[in-house]
């Protein structure tokens, strides 16, 4: 016989248990997103993209920040990048339409010190060394001319691809020096590659304070809600076993 619980006036099944964690396994699989955007600003990145930054970051423990200092202007891909990981350096190889620019363009500016990674339209790739879980930029002069949204095409330690579109405005004014944060972590699987796309216009973009971070400095405080699905269902699967044992006891 199927028994049931009644909670706040809700037959809940163990099926149901079993449904809602399904779904947070399902949940866990996608990446969780942070986007902030300033369609113009004074030359600095800008209040929403700041704060889509601080809130990625909080999920993060350990991790460093690629602002291209160290790379001498005009340098051009590849570009060998490091970040510091939870046990040891993370290298990394960027290659594709990318050069070091060292001062300010029409739109483009740095958001730390005075370099950054000038792009123009097509698309560039960031190879892993080590698997990551964790990456995040900020985009300057993003949507002015681009006819199509920036996507992101993630290839998985299995060689698996996921698709994420960086959901920028379009038809942003050519000198709005408009500033994007936009990032990712996820807990279910760890990446090699993140290739950047951006359909049309002829445009050039700039990228600056990239971060990187492995699953072991992938740190969400609170649990994500996918998860405390699964804890309640595991809950209520245990309530249900519970009531079986007293019913056929007694």
């Amino acid at each position: 016989m199927n028994r049931n619980m009644t909670i706040g006036g809700h037959v809940v099944g163990a099926s149901l248990a079993l449904a809602l964690m399904g779904g947070a396994s399902s949940a866990l699989a996608a990446p969780i997103t942070f986007f902030g955007e300033d369609t113009s600003t004074a030359g600095v990145l800008g209040t929403n993209s700041a704060q889509a930054r601080t809130d990625f970051l909080a999920n993060l423990t350990g991790v460093g920040n690629e602002d291209f200092e160290s790379f001498t202007s005009g340098s051009s891909s590849p570009l060998n990048l490091s970040f510091p990981g939870s046990s040891g350096s993370l290298s990394a190889t960027l290659t594709g339409t990318g050069v070091i620019a060292g001062s300010p363009a029409v739109g483009r500016f740095a958001t730390s010190g005075t370099k950054y990674l000038e792009v123009s339209t097509g698309s560039f790739v960031i190879d892993f060394l080590d698997p990551v879980s964790a990456f995040g930029f900020n985009g300057i002069d993003i949507g002015d001319f681009v006819t199509n949204q920036m996507v992101l095409k993630l290839t998985n330690t299995l060689g698996d691809t996921t698709e994420l579109t960086v959901p920028h405005s379009l038809g942003i004014g050519n000198f709005a020096q408009a500033t994007l944060f936009f990032g990712f972590y996820d807990l279910a699987q760890s990446f090699t590659s993140i290739e950047f796309t951006n359909a049309g216009g002829g445009d050039l973009f700039a990228f600056d304070d990239m971060v990187i971070g492995d699953a072991e400095q992938v740190t969400p405080t609170p649990v994500p809600e996918p998860a405390t699905l699964a804890l309640l269902g595991l809950g209520l699967l245990g309530l249900g076993a519970r009531r079986r044992l007293f019913s056929r006891s007694a």
